[in-house]
This record gives structure tokens, sequence and C-alpha cells, in this order.
């Protein structure tokens, strides 16, 4: 590994922290940059003493694992209890996470991954029916790169990882570790773009993603993760607008259909754009805390990374002209926001359109001349379904009790649980309950096993709880909204813990006097906007739009 040189003022390895995903504790030198995994070349070398592996290193590795909930060993929090710990808790207990050997970084487990894959399997159709391509862009970034959008440098330099030395030598330039890929992407238009024929220009990558936090969560603020970004090139500013619009549009449309989570889709303010931007849109979700999570940006660049890169095309007249451009991303956080929205007291809660599992069949049976019958049985209802393209496990292992594996599967989030015992098999029926209705009232006796008739009850049941879900969320999103009109009307909202909506049209220095007085930002101003004039709830002059203000991840 290659050294990292970090600023003083980070605290990096906490020795009696709680949560082992919180920075606080020990300092190195430098720059505060970011990492996570940073997967250098083989002739890199790890002569960082941040990083060394001495007893000490190992010891506290070892501590941070001994302060992990173990599955299965432990009940989870109850959210009301401690909504931290029992977010903590379920990633634990539902198989999704671990924590990684550095601090802050986190190893997606199969069952979490698989949670991704659906999210990728779903963009992936959506970007490429929209024109874009897949490619990938280096993760080692010359640091003069970044130095050439002075927004861009200021706005991440506080979470840059930066590599100095390889193959045992000082590098001759200074590397930054991928925190997001503007800059290099402009570096590669630049050769690429020529001609107006050239345009539009428009990719995606899917990759990791390095940025130094402070505090840090698993899935919703981690030291590196998982994302997709999407960069194009138009050769007018109304392209890069309706391109960066409708990119919003499939994430917001992401959301509500296939996540089940009601975002609010809008623009950012001035000071929460993203750097280098000349403007952000957003989806903003309610999690069951009420703070806001920022799920997708998109990104109207404008010409500022063309100009600082000379990314240049003929136009149709022969005259030089920068390009206009875009950039857009969701990432991993995306499946903290899904735990965090529709997750209960039992775990996990996964909408059926995203579930890695669908229906988990349990076999049920206590004589030996009873299991042949159950399991035959079983394998056929697996069987039928499979084919009717559902996403089914057969849980025929003999290790636990048919009551473990319901509790089991009801934490994995598993929409719909499907019991066969031996009156099941002689009655040619089962039993089936629902994971978004807890106990006596989830559940249906007496289903037939008919393929025709099972596959037809299962789908219409995975549709319900896909609706059911989203209308859940979407009434606890309203019912924690407050219009307000005052100052004193927003504090007390913010105090109370929900999200208030207000005319807004004050300066950046009152939206951080906002910031420093509340705790809350402003997450967006929504594209719905209430019609008529209205008065700034902080200035008193007009104001043309609302904004909504919340505390958040």
């Amino acid at each position: 590994m290659g050294t990292l040189r970090l600023s003083s003022s980070l605290n990096l390895f906490a020795s009696r922290s709680k949560n082992p995903f919180l920075i606080c504790g020990h300092s190195l030198s430098v720059f505060r940059q970011n990492t996570g995994r940073v997967s250098l070349s083989s002739c890199l070398t790890s002569i960082s003493s941040g990083f060394s592996t001495q007893p000490q290193k190992q010891q506290q590795v070892q501590e941070n694992e001994e302060r992990l909930p173990k599955p299965n060993q432990e009940g989870i929090t109850p959210r009301s209890q401690d909504f931290n710990m029992w977010y903590l808790d379920v990633i634990s207990q539902a198989e999704l996470a671990d924590y990684g050997p550095v601090r802050g970084t986190m190893v997606i487990r199969p069952y979490g991954y698989a949670i991704w894959e659906a999210i990728q399997d779903y963009l992936n159709v959506k970007f490429k029916e929209t024109g874009h391509s897949n490619m990938y862009f280096p993760q080692f970034i010359p640091y003069s790169f970044v130095e050439k959008e002075a927004s861009h440098v200021k706005g991440f330099s506080p979470e840059l990882a930066v590599v100095t030395i390889g193959g045992g030598k000082e590098l001759e330039e200074k590397l930054v570790v991928r925190p997001t890929s503007e800059t290099i992407v402009n570096h590669m238009f630049t050769q690429w773009i020529h001609s107006y024929r050239d345009l539009p220009l428009m990719v995606n990558q899917w990759a990791n993603v390095t940025r130094w936090e402070m505090r840090t969560k698993p899935f919703v603020r981690t030291l590196e993760f998982l994302w997709q970004e999407g960069h194009t090139a138009h050769a007018t500013a109304e392209e890069a607008e309706k391109e960066a619009l409708q990119m919003i549009d499939v994430y917001n449309t992401f959301a509500y259909e296939q996540a089940a989570i009601p975002v609010i889709v809008g623009r950012k303010s001035r000071s929460e754009t993203f750097a280098g931007a000349s403007c952000t849109y957003t989806i903003e979700a309610m999690m069951g805390d009420r703070k806001a999570l920022q799920a997708g940006t998109s990104h109207n660049l404008g010409q500022n990374f063309s100009r600082a890169f000379g990314t240049q095309f003929a136009d149709e007249n022969g005259q030089r002209q920068y390009v206009w451009q875009t950039s857009w991303a969701v990432s991993t956080r995306f499946i903290g926001g899904i735990i965090m929205t529709h997750g209960d007291d039992a775990g996990l809660m996964l909408p059926p359109r995203i579930a890695p599992i669908q229906v988990v069949i349990v076999p049920i049976w206590k004589k030996s001349d009873e299991k042949a019958a159950v399991l035959s049985a079983a394998s056929s209802l697996e069987e039928a379904l499979r084919r009717a393209g559902v996403k089914v496990k057969l849980d025929d292992s003999e290790q636990r009790t048919p009551g473990w594996k319901f509790n089991f599967w009801e934490m994995k989030g598993v929409p719909l649980r499907i019991e066969v015992g031996p009156r099941d098999v002689s009655n040619k029926t089962i039993v089936i309950s629902r994971r978004d209705i807890p106990g006596k009232q989830g559940k249906v006796f007496g289903i037939s096993m008919e393929p025709s008739i099972l596959e037809a009850y299962v789908r219409e049941r995975l549709e319900e709880i896909q609706s059911s879900l989203l209308e859940k969320a979407t009434a606890f999103r309203d019912s924690n909204i407050v219009d307000v009109n005052s100052y004193d009307q927003l504090k007390a909202a913010i105090s109370q813990g929900k999200w208030a909506r207000g005319p807004w049209s004050a300066s950046d220095a009152e939206e951080l006097r906002v910031k420093e007085e509340t705790g809350a930002t402003i997450r967006c101003f929504p594209f719905d906007q209430p019609l008529g004039q209205k008065t700034c709830l902080m200035s008193g002059k007009p104001a043309d739009e609302v904004a909504i203000f919340a505390k958040s991840y």
C-alpha cells in the first residue's frame, strides 16, 4: 500500500468509541485526506506509520470486532429506544455488512451486496435506455487535475486521500484516490471531443470512491463506498439542463417504484450545491428518525470544468466552443436509506422489487416419516415459483427449528414466507405470512398448492406489499413536515424533530445562521411549489419559492 499522508487534525483510531464506525482518537500527519480500502498496485509499499501492521493496530482491530453485536446472540435494539443502535444491530443481524480493518471502512456481505445488485440491475437498464454507455476511469488522479477547478478543490480538499510514495520512492506528483471523477473525465473528454459530431458524449461508470469522513456510519457515510457516476458532455446549455433533469427523474422514479421511498425532488441551495457545479438537483428522503438523507444527486456543471480543462469542440460554423456538462450519482447509501425507511423492531423490511429473496419456504415436520413428503412438496413449490420468475429460497436446513427460521427470515426482511407441513401436504394447501403485517393478521391459511393459483396469489401479495410500504412511508413523511411562515416557527418545528417547509429568499449568510442555530440545512427547493407570491420567513422580503429545512445525515 502506498503512503497516505493525512492531517494531524484527523482522528482515525479511537479506542473507546462505542460505535467502531465513529472516527475520534489518534493523530497522523500532513494532509487531512480520504481513503477507504485503497487498491494500490503491488509495487506500492506500505510504509506509512499511520497504517502500520504493528501489534497495537492488530489489538485495536480486535477490540473493534469485539464491540460488534454478534448475529443471533443479541436481540435487536428497539427503534424507539436507540435508533442508531437499532440501525447498527439490523446491519449486523441481517448480515448486510461488517467492519473493515481500517476504521470507517466496511465489508459488504453477500446479502447486502445482493441489494446493491438489484439497484444496479434497474439503473443499468435505465441508463442504457437513455443513451448512456458504461466504461471505467482510473482510481488514481493527478493532484494537479483537482487543483484546476478552484471551487472543486476547495470543496473536496478536506476529504482527499493522497498517495505520495509508490514502489518505495517519492512520486514526482501526488496522486489523489478517486473522490469523484469530474477532473479525470474532463481530461479524457478533451482527448475524445473535437467536433459537434462527437456530441453528446454520455457515459457511466460503476466504481468505488474514497472520501476521508470525520464521522462515519455504515452504508450512509464511510471512507470508501460504491456508486455509479454518470458524466455527459453537450453542445448547448439547454441540452445539459435537460440531461440533468432527466437523470434526477430516473432516480426519483427508482426511489418511488423500486425502493418504495417517497423522496422529495428539488434543487439545492447555492451553499449546498456540488463543488464545481452551476446547479445541483437532489432527491431527499425522510428516515425513520425523521432525519433527511440525500439519496441521489444530478449536477448541471455548466462550463466550469470544460473551461478549466480546455474541453472544446468545433461547432457547425467551425467556431471553437466549450462543452456543457453534467454529472450524476447514487451510491450504496441508498441501502442505508432502505433500512432506515422501512425497518422495524423485528429487523429489515425489504420492498419486494429489490429484495434478493422475495419468498422463503420453510418446511415443517416432526416425525421422520413425514420428512420426505414435506420436502418433496416444498421443492415443488420452489420450482413452480422459480419458473414464474419469483426470487425464492427453500430453507431445508435441519440445524435450526422452524421457529428460529421464521424469526431469522423476518429479520432479513423477506417479504413473504410459505410454511408447509404434513397436514398442508395432505390438504394440498399452504400457509403464507406477510413480513409487513406482523403476527396472525399477516398470516393466511389454506392457499392452494396448484402452481397457477399459487403464482397468482404470490404476485398479488408482493405487489400489495410494495404498495403498502410506499403508502406507509409517505404517510409518515407527510405527517412530519410542518409548514412555517416565521423563523420562530421553523425553530420550533426543527426542535420537535420535524421538517420545516416555508418561503425563503434570504441570503447565504442567513442560511448559515439557520444551520448554526438549529442544526438544520436547506435540503432543497422542491420542484412541486405552491402557487402565489410568498414572504420570506427570515427576511420578510418577497419569495418565489418554499424551501425544506431538516437535520440530515
